[in-house]
């Protein structure tokens, strides 16, 4: 297996780069520009790039070219994203720039980067698409975060798009729509408002770890459910069910 992966240097993507090295797999991970862990600096199968995902030109330069190489990876995982506040109070200008701003990471990026990929794979006769929404895709957020709520809609229905149309080409698309998960992001949450909040409506008193999506994602790209193509599996410790 090889593996693209976004946002790989920290929380979510950090642990989905953890458990596929460790199963021996072949990854590129991507930052904007915080450093890769030295775990996966020293690893052989780790490959680090920096792009800025919110600059078109920086995922076309940097990005693109892993899928014209000899040998491309077979599978996909979007996973950087932005959460930044705006509330509707701000004045049109910032609003506006907010909304587009995330969009462009969360939305428009991650949809590059999958046409690229699935190009590719129609003419290889495999490959695994695997998109991190959010819990927010499906019950909303608060309003201050509309666009981030919009954003990780949009990919659960782009993914679908995917799943209906390229299956005949050997391919699977997954969203994964996890809730709150014990991230660096989280963690600013918790420090505001306190675990008790956070977990509150759970099945669970502790928040999910970032280690369960990554077996989630490891589990998915293993191509051992390509049936379930265009299924979204929802990781939010019963926050949210449907």
């Amino acid at each position: 297996m090889y593996v693209l992966v976004t946002g790989a240097s920290r929380g979510i993507g950090k642990s989905i780069v953890q458990k596929l090295l460790a199963d021996e797999h072949k990854v590129i991970g991507t930052a904007r520009s915080s450093e890769f862990p030295k775990e996966f600096q020293e690893n052989k199968n780790f490959e680090g790039l920096h792009a800025d995902l919110a600059v078109p030109h920086s995922i076309k330069s940097e990005l693109k070219p892993i899928f014209e190489q000899s040998e491309a990876p077979n599978v996909l995982v979007n996973n950087a994203g932005i959460f930044d506040d705006c509330d509707f109070d701000e004045d049109d200008k910032a609003w506006l720039a907010n909304f587009d701003k995330t969009l462009q990471v969360n939305l428009r990026a991650p949809a590059l980067l999958s046409k690229w990929a699935l190009n590719r794979w129609k003419k290889e006769g495999e490959g695994f698409l695997i998109n991190i929404s959010s819990r927010a895709a499906y019950r909303g957020d608060t309003q201050e975060y509309a666009s981030y709520a919009a954003s990780k809609g949009g990919l659960v229905a782009f993914t679908k798009s995917i799943a209906r149309d390229f299956g005949e080409f050997g391919i699977s698309a997954y969203s994964i729509a996890p809730g709150f998960i014990k991230t660096d992001m989280a963690m600013e949450s918790i420090d505001i408002y306190g675990e008790d909040y956070l977990t509150e409506g759970m099945a669970f008193d502790e928040i999910t770890s970032p280690e369960e999506v990554g077996e989630l994602v490891a589990f998915l790209a293993s191509g051992k459910v390509p049936h379930m193509t265009g299924a979204t599996f929802h990781i939010n410790g019963g926050s949210y069910m449907i």
